[in-house]
């Protein structure tokens, strides 16, 4: 379909619930899914894997061994909190080796790493909205499949995963995509933090909803229930959302004129639009560019250092039983949430009215997911066994990084709206690369070594590229929209497709 004007159908939606914010819900309803179906295999995997003849086959001449006895030496040694005691854990049927288990839950990231450039391509010369619809969909299928898939052969379950990476890998960019033709520009923060904060949302409540699933229903209820209440979103999607305003039947006049007029463009231009080249050269020698991927990368370290090893810094070094590691670990994620409306919707009611700019307004978000995680790492390094102060640490540490939402991970909109989704490609790409590295960075460091000492080192590492990143973004980062966002050629219609920079962007609702 191309962009012309499809009628609006009165008072469905812009009178009520204004069609572009039905576009980010369901959005961040996406991010939470496909988030949520990634990490729910690690919780299940406790219920699936067979953990007495995994212990006894790793230890054949230790049979008597107490794993969870052993205590590594330590500088510090932190004593159990109260009520820890021995856990006794369910033995499922699979004899999945630490190797075999890695695999599973590393193979994610394979089909992560190359879906997201050609996903992004496909979502700016095509429909992003069928790209989206296509992530979900493979993860859900994935999903629902895992059970079978696992009691044929564990390949079956790394080809499931390799999929769900795939998946996965293309949300970034298609929704980066949709937000560059939906978003206006003095609502654009807000909307990318509703729509990428679903990411925290779906992790939270995918994290203790398998876990209660697995306990109660078994391992598989848990692919099933979640996969199979994710189809739901597939209806809504196709039914409710296009790729621009001017293909919306279900928006009222008013709110179609606005978004249009706010990005640029004429309401009686019913032309395609057009495909254009990346000016690859451009984009890769781009101060601007360039400081979103440092940021993207060094951020990203920190964040798969919260979200995945810190809850191992609690169970092995401040000896948190389970229950209290899964509540101080995941509850966090639900402030970040909060945290990253209440500051996007601040900085843009400042941009709104001329008090700050587009910069300015980025810089800040960025400042606040970095800044502040890092002074709290190294706060961390301090407190010694002093739980309730590392609790705190974490919780205010994980609820600022939600500043990146409205910072720099939104700011590739702001600096080449025709090539958003490409642009968050590539810089995603390359902060996919913390993720694979920070677990063996951590591992070979930690070996036999479950020390403070042995964390201050990890710990430091994080505060030195969160360092890195302040410094780059404050230097080089931009909010204003960059000339090679309209090649030359297309210098006499760049009025029509040109969002607002920070000196026009004060028209908004």
């Amino acid at each position: 379909m191309d962009d012309a004007d499809v009628p609006a159908k009165g008072n469905i939606f812009g009178k009520v619930v204004p069609a572009r914010y039905v576009l980010a819900v369901l959005g961040s309803i996406a991010m939470a899914i496909v988030y949520g179906l990634k990490v729910n295999l690690s919780v299940a995997m406790v219920g699936m894997l067979n953990h007495t003849s995994i212990r006894l086959s790793s230890h054949p001449d230790r049979n008597h061994l107490e794993l969870s006895n052993y205590t590594a030496p330590s500088d510090v040694e932190c004593q159990p909190t109260s009520g820890e005691g021995h856990v006794t854990e369910m033995d499922g049927p699979f004899e999945w080796s630490s190797e075999i288990q890695g695999i599973i839950l590393s193979c994610y990231f394979w089909g992560y790493f190359v879906s997201q450039i050609p996903g992004a391509r496909v979502a700016e010369l095509f429909s992003a909205k069928w790209v989206m619809f296509f992530s979900v969909t493979i993860n859900v299928v994935c999903t629902l499949l895992t059970p079978v898939m696992a009691e044929a052969h564990y390949i079956a379950v790394v080809i499931m995963r390799i999929g769900e990476g795939i998946g996965g890998g293309v949300t970034f960019p298609a929704m980066h995509v949709l937000l560059s033709k939906w978003a206006p520009p003095a609502e654009r923060s807000v909307m990318a933090a509703l729509v990428y904060a679903g990411t925290s949302l779906g992790t939270v409540i995918s994290m203790l909803m398998a876990g209660m699933l697995t306990a109660s229903l078994g391992w598989e209820s848990v692919f099933y229930v979640m996969g199979g209440l994710s189809c739901l979103w597939c209806v809504l999607w196709v039914t409710l959302v296009q790729d621009t305003p001017q293909q919306q039947p279900l928006i009222s006049i008013e709110e179609r004129e606005m978004i249009i007029t706010s990005l640029g463009g004429k309401t009686n231009d019913h032309s395609p639009h057009k495909k254009l080249p990346v000016p690859w050269r451009a984009v890769l020698t781009s101060p601007a560019f360039l400081s979103i991927l440092v940021a993207h990368a060094c951020s990203n370290w920190g964040w798969y250092m919260l979200l995945i090893e810190l809850p191992f810094y609690m169970k092995q070094v401040l000896k948190f039983n389970m229950t209290e590691n899964a509540v101080t670990t995941s509850l966090p994620f639900l402030s970040l949430w909060i945290f990253s409306i209440a500051l996007s919707r601040t900085l843009d009611w400042l941009r709104g009215r001329n008090i700050i700019t587009t910069t300015t307004a980025r810089k800040i978000g960025t400042l606040f997911a970095s800044l502040v995680p890092a002074a709290c790492l190294l706060a961390l390094c301090y407190v010694g066994c002093a739980r309730g102060a590392a609790v705190a640490l974490t919780a205010l540490g994980v609820t600022c990084i939600g500043g990146m939402f409205c910072g720099f991970l939104s700011n590739h909109i702001d600096i080449a709206p025709n090539f958003a989704g490409t642009l968050m490609a590539l810089t995603n790409t390359v902060a996919t690369i913390p993720g694979i590295v920070v677990p063996i960075f951590v591992g070979i460091l930690t070996h036999g070594n479950q020390t403070i000492s042995a964390w201050r080192v990890i710990f430091f590492v994080t505060i030195g590229l969160y360092i890195i990143e302040i410094i780059v973004y404050t230097l080089f980062g931009s909010g204003e929209q960059q000339p090679w966002n309209n090649p030359p050629e297309d210098h006499e219609e760049e009025g029509a497709n040109r969002p607002l920079n920070s000196t026009t962007e004060k028209t908004h609702v």
